[in-house]
């Protein structure tokens, strides 16, 4: 996946400005940066769900907007706060998923049961998806991203909200899909797990490209979280809460 000087305007605002990354196939790419920074409006134009002002994305060397059928159906995607059909259950849900990607139904259902097993949502698969909790709704949502068996997974905050052994289920998942030749593409605010997980980073500030590259080009022998706060402009001033302290 290629991102070519990605730019989103709201009105006058700037969100995104000009942002290029090449994404290698096969990688486990982290995009890092504080809140505001452009990170889910990028995401977003990278699948699909939002038109660009200008730029384009590339997937596998052809152009995502020129047929974005075509493209949506080569991508997974896990959008962050995004509405989901609630009122179906979570095996309902994910079934609608794969059908809806063309996935023949016997593959869907197949598909559907060995997920919601290895999530650990089997138990709550005939549950609505409106009451389940903020971590099973993301694992459903993984799953749905799943089912359709994409060549590049982009995932806004995949482990927000997820218990710690859900998530290590997850890490495990999304390590054997890239080290089987899937492009994993991942949003977190969490440096140790994006230096722990991510083979390639790119740090996003102000809705553009600070530093892109492998891991330790971009980590320039320092930790991420050092380099993070290095190119985002440091740590900000702040009282001493002398009231809250007493």
């Amino acid at each position: 996946m290629e991102l070519r000087s990605l730019t989103k305007f709201y009105g006058r605002k700037c969100a995104v400005s000009n942002i290029s990354l090449v994404i290698p196939p096969g990688s486990f790419y982290g995009l890092v940066g504080p809140n505001g920074a452009g990170k889910t409006t990028t995401l977003s134009m990278a699948s699909g769900l939002l038109r660009p002002t200008s730029g384009d994305v590339y997937v596998e060397g052809q152009s995502l907007w020129a047929d974005v059928a075509r493209g949506k159906r080569q991508i997974g995607i896990l959008p962050d706060g995004a509405r989901l059909f609630d009122r179906l259950t979570g095996a309902q849900l994910v079934t609608y998923a794969g059908l809806l990607q063309g996935v023949p139904r016997k593959d869907v259902d197949l598909r559907r049961d060995e997920l919601l097993d290895v999530l650990g949502l089997s138990e709550a698969a005939g549950q609505l998806v409106v009451d389940y909790s903020a971590g099973m709704t993301k694992k459903i949502s993984l799953a749905c991203a799943l089912v359709h068996a994409p060549k590049i997974l982009l995932l806004d905050e995949p482990f927000e909200a997820v218990d710690p052994v859900s998530a290590t289920v997850i890490r495990s998942i999304l390590t054997d899909f890239a080290a089987a030749g899937g492009t994993v593409v991942v949003s977190s605010h969490v440096m140790d797990l994006v230096q722990r997980m991510c083979d390639h980073v790119a740090i996003i500030a102000g809705g553009s490209v600070r530093a892109a590259g492998t891991l330790e080009q971009v980590r320039a022998g320092v930790s991420l979280e050092e380099r993070f706060v290095e190119l985002v402009g440091g740590l900000p001033q702040r009282s001493e809460l002398s009231w809250l302290l007493s």
